[in-house]
């Protein structure tokens, strides 16, 4: 492990310190899902989850409006974005992902819900949900051999910050799940200790 200003490293991967320090949990009943239709772009993709989430469409269409269903029926569940890569297909008058579903004012990830209740059968490859949603608020980059775990701080999750720091939870602990579904459980006892030190 070395370190170096704002950055820690583990291996290939250089992680912004603020992961460690800085407070972070979703509350939803104030952000009312922002993050699934803010920005210019989707979701980022790998082909391998476009592959999972054309096998779990068809298990989807309870959970979304109809012309959600359509657009990704006759779109894709993905586009290509700016930069060239994946990002999931956005509804062209809202912005918002096609996948998030509109229920009591907030919108909510039709893939987490479908999970959640169980209704994806076992021949769907797990998990179903991008890994760039569910890291949020990190960002993954490249950067020649090396990975980076970047903070994105923005202001559409000011009421998250202050729900971590009013419940004690940091970003790291908060994305525990994804981050061990991404790096492994040896990565993120790494980042326990990183934390503890720091």
């Amino acid at each position: 492990m070395s370190s170096c200003c704002s950055l820690l490293q583990w291996e290939d991967k250089i992680v912004d310190r603020r992961i460690l320090t800085d407070y972070f949990a979703c509350d939803l009943e104030r952000c009312h899902g922002a993050c699934c239709r803010a920005g210019d772009a989707g979701a980022p993709l790998s082909t391998e989850e476009i592959g999972n989430m054309y096998d779990a469409l068809p298990y989807l269409q309870e959970h979304l409006a109809s012309d959600h269903f359509a657009l990704l029926e006759e779109k894709g569940v993905g586009v290509r974005d700016l930069d060239g890569g994946w990002a999931t297909t956005l509804v062209p008058d809202s912005g918002a992902c096609a996948f998030a579903q509109l229920s009591e004012g907030c919108l909510w990830c039709s893939i987490e819900c479908a999970e959640r209740a169980g209704e994806l059968p076992q021949s769907v490859a797990r998990p179903v949900k991008p890994l760039s949603c569910a890291l949020y608020p990190i960002r993954l980059r490249r950067s020649g051999v090396f990975t980076l775990l970047q903070y994105d701080v923005w202001d559409i999750c000011d009421a998250a910050r202050e729900k971590g720091a009013r419940e004690g939870i940091h970003v790291y602990e908060f994305l525990r799940a994804p981050l061990i579904r991404a790096f492994g459980e040896e990565f993120y006892d790494w980042l326990v200790l990183s934390a503890a030190r720091h």
